[in-house]
């Protein structure tokens, strides 16, 4: 192994050893302890990063236009920061906090009764859709606890310590795992089994991407998840678990469940379903935008303007001449 490789080695865990000890001393406190020291957190990632912070107020001058004053988007990246740091806190106290006892005094199910009947019978795959946005773990984990395990697709971390710690939180409840990248067989195998596949389905999909509304603006979006719903006949469910009280108090609302046979007289079916489960997330985001990680570029990529080529010129005679 060379020198570079086994520093970085040692810097990965020594990044991996200080979260095990932040997660150790957050676990040690009482939820409402945990969330005072999100609070803190939210305020000093704010006020230190910069850079992210103005992608955000940015970001939602994009999406809502004039409907926020200056000061007011301000407040909701603010309250961004301090959302997620109390995600991860939640996070941290999930497995301890959330049982099949207790499950009903904190979260609150809407629209869910087609989807337990499609896991129950399980005669078609699934596919789960969500942003970044609320808690996108907890859904995942209450399933497995139901007894529906997903396999979820993300990307790998660099960090291979750390990788493996939100492995083995993830897999707790029987929870699978799958790497974006280079996983695609066992997407397939996952979905000819007919199993349910997971996916946060809210991230730029680069210059090559598929380019359909997102808060009226066109967004990049990978067409994977059409065209792997669309080949094997899945439904698409489009939820989120969205924080709604004080407290650990969530609501996991299903949105939209998108059936792609709907959609076979579209001219693009493709398109269509992304379109469709795109404007889902919107609607979701909409009705607490401080919920959502803006902080990321989401549109980051736009279509290329098409050019016309200029029209050879020939000496002596005109474009028209040449043509007859």
């Amino acid at each position: 192994m060379s020198r570079r490789r086994r520093r970085r080695r040692g810097i990965d865990f020594l990044v991996f050893m200080a979260v095990r000890t932040v997660v150790a001393f957050a676990q040690a406190l009482s939820i409402e302890q945990a969330y005072g020291l999100a609070r803190f957190f939210g305020w000093l990632a704010y006020t230190v990063d910069r850079r992210h912070r103005a992608v955000g107020i940015e970001n939602l001058a994009i999406a809502f236009g004039d409907r926020y004053t200056p000061a007011e988007r301000d407040q909701i990246v603010r309250e961004v920061y301090r959302h997620f740091c109390m995600m991860l806190m939640e996070i941290m106290h999930t497995p301890r906090s959330l049982h099949l006892t207790n499950w009903r005094d904190k979260v609150e199910l809407v629209g869910h009764r087609p989807i337990m009947d499609q896991l129950m019978t399980a005669d078609r795959p699934l596919i789960f859709l969500s942003g970044h946005y609320g808690n996108w773990e907890l859904a995942g984990y209450l399933f497995g606890l139901f007894g529906f395990p997903t396999v979820s697709v993300a990307r790998t971390l660099d960090n291979p310590y750390l990788e493996r710690f939100l492995r083995q939180f993830r897999e707790r409840t029987g929870q699978t795992m799958v790497a974006k990248s280079g996983g695609y067989d066992q997407m397939l195998a996952v979905l000819e089994a007919r199993g349910t596949l997971s996916f946060l389905a809210d991230q730029d999909a680069g210059e090559r991407g598929l380019f359909v509304d997102f808060f009226g603006r066109p967004a990049s979006t990978h067409k994977a998840i059409a065209l792997l719903a669309i080949e094997h006949n899945a439904r698409v469910v489009v939820g989120v678990a969205r924080r709604i009280g004080p407290g650990f108090r969530y609501e996991i609302r299903c949105e939209d469940l998108i059936d792609p046979t709907e959609l076979a007289d579209e001219p693009d079916i493709v398109h269509a379903l992304t379109q469709r489960y795109t404007s889902a997330l919107e609607r979701l985001i909409t009705q607490d935008p401080t919920q959502y990680l803006w902080l990321h570029r989401r549109w980051k990529h736009q279509p290329r303007a098409r050019t016309r080529r200029p029209k050879p010129e020939f000496a002596g005679a005109s474009q028209t001449t040449m043509s007859e």
